[in-house]
């Protein structure tokens, strides 16, 4: 029997840079560990900061998804302050929240995804030829339009937010400015152009309405016969090739999801509570863990710090949580080995769990039975996966299949808006409170915790979709969601292991929410700033 440990560092075309070392036995992988090698300094910063510094940091700590995070900031304040929201806020922060994952869905798939659907490693599949035309870097005759078309949604997001990325717009109470009928009527004509050019004419190979009729696995395979637009849309191309080259043999990790919901109904969230945010959801939040749901509850979350480069080995709730972070080279001397801590919800007998985050997490809860007509509900996704498994095939169909859902919704938004009416009520600061905030970005599950006292942020803590998932061993030693993902995957060439790609990449993993402090080749801490007298 042959064993190799391979490291790959960096792994490239994700969001930053993830280091994977993987164990690999007779061209199987038996063993993972992910390392995020940077640390994120944001919530260290904004301690004794005014309590609206989160709008203005924490959109900063991604260039990809800063409109989430300003979205789940907002709404943190909003809990924490008493807020009212009126009904066009609530309005506009939804179409900005979906207009954001809109852009990411086409500019993921062919700028980081599908570029490994080329790799030469495929070159025996009769399809091979093909799916080098399509989705070759740069070259291939869906790459360009995929990834130029993805500006779209998000130019809606600047006419209504002033700029993306990085937009502070959102406020406690709703959001600043009112648009104008002429930037309402600019979005929709926005929106429609890509939906028709993009998603149905060269997506889907259908209209929209006609692929929202396929409710389960049977259907796909149906639609896809159907027509020959639609076999040969890149999505029923996709979804061939991706099952001639194995993509759905591979991939499944622990099968247990996390997804915080988002999008509110208006008039269900307009005092916005912590209590009360579960029940106002439109796309749902919940658990699921060895296949039974859950509602989803932010007090069961706790951060692990065992294997993480910080002090310690704290399990702490994220409203206590701390960043007393530690050399790299000190932290391995006592089995450390990444800046991710890992996040682990409590639940049942056995404890703590690692949860899958992302799509495919929001996809396996819309799957659930709604209990309210504003909730979302979808069960193609789910019924895939009691059919398939989980695999990189079904969390990529997962990615892609919100799109439809996505464009019907925020069209629908654009129409609701009543320009007559306000769209902030600005509360009154508080001195003490504590707020949670959270939101589904286009990567999954993103929340933020925040303590104020004496008028101040006294602790603030962001967990990302990414944390959960390219989350290290904890106290227990139990594997991180990716790390569990690679197990079971075969590497056919250890030179060129394009499965760990498919794998890391199938998450969409982004660790550009951190800060450089160390060098990463000596472990020396690189230099040290004084600003203000404060170190």
């Amino acid at each position: 029997m042959s064993t190799i440990d391979l490291n790959v560092a960096p792994l490239n075309r994700v969001e930053g840079d993830l280091d994977v070392r993987v164990i690999i036995e007779d061209g199987v992988v038996t063993d993972a560990w992910t390392q995020a090698m940077m640390f994120r300094g944001f919530e260290t910063i904004l301690r004794g900061k005014d309590i609206r510094a989160g709008l203005i940091m924490t959109p900063r700590i991604c260039g990809i998804c800063g409109g989430s995070h300003l979205y789940k900031s907002a709404y943190a304040l909003d809990t924490a302050m008493g807020s009212h929201v009126p009904y066009n806020a609530t309005l506009v922060r939804n179409i900005a929240q979906a207009c954001e994952t809109l852009q990411s869905i086409p500019r993921y798939f062919y700028a980081l995804f599908a570029v490994d659907l080329a790799n030469k490693k495929y070159s025996s599949s009769p399809m091979y030829d093909e799916a080098c035309a399509r989705f070759a870097a740069f070259t291939g005759s869906s790459y360009q339009p995929g990834v130029v078309l993805s500006q779209k949604p998000v130019e809606v997001y600047a006419i209504f937010g002033g700029q993306w990325p990085h937009s502070s717009f959102m406020c406690p109470g709703g959001i600043m400015g009112a648009p104008t009928l002429d930037s309402v009527s600019r979005s929709f004509a926005i929106l429609n152009h890509w939906k028709r050019t993009w998603l149905e004419g060269q997506w889907l190979g259908c209209t929209v309405e006609r692929w929202s009729q396929n409710k389960t696995w049977e259907d796909v395979l149906a639609w896809l016969d159907e027509k020959e637009e639609h076999a040969n849309s890149d999505c029923g191309f996709f979804i061939r090739y991706a099952l001639d080259i194995g993509l759905d043999g591979y991939g499944a990790g622990h099968g247990d999801f996390i997804a915080t919901g988002t999008y509110f109904s208006p008039t269900l969230y307009d005092h916005p509570t912590i209590a009360g945010r579960n029940d106002a959801l439109i796309a749902r939040s919940g658990v699921l863990v060895d296949g039974a749901y859950h509602e989803f509850d932010q007090a069961n979350v706790f951060e692990d710090v065992a294997h993480s480069f910080y002090n310690g080995d704290d399990h702490v709730h994220p409203f206590d949580g701390t960043q007393n972070a530690i050399d790299p080279e000190k932290g391995k001397a006592q089995g450390k080995y990444s800046f991710g801590k890992a996040p682990r919800y409590s639940i049942g007998p056995n404890g703590n769990k690692p949860l899958e985050a992302g799509p495919l997490a929001r996809m396996m809860v819309a799957g659930q039975k709604a209990t309210a007509p504003h909730q979302h509900e979808d069960p193609l996704v789910a019924d895939i996966v009691a059919k398939k498994g989980v695999s990189v095939f079904t969390r990529q169909f997962a990615r892609m299949h919100e799109a439809a859902y996505l464009i019907e919704s925020v069209l629908g938004w654009l129409g609701q808006i009543d320009l007559a009416e306000s769209f902030c009520d600005t509360p009154v600061d508080p001195v003490s409170a504590r707020g949670y905030g959270a939101t589904e970005a286009a990567r999954g599950a993103l929340q933020d915790w925040i303590v104020i006292e004496n008028g101040k942020i006294a602790n603030y803590n962001v967990i990302t979709p990414s944390t959960w998932n390219i989350s290290p061993r904890d106290k227990d030693g139990v594997r991180g969601p990716m790390e569990e993902a690679f197990v079971g995957a075969p590497v056919a060439d250890i030179h060129d292991p394009v499965e760990l790609g498919h794998v890391a990449r199938s998450f969409d993993s982004c660790i550009v929410c951190q800060v450089h402090a160390y060098d990463g080749k000596t472990g020396r801490e690189m230099s040290q700033f004084v600003i203000n007298k404060m170190v």
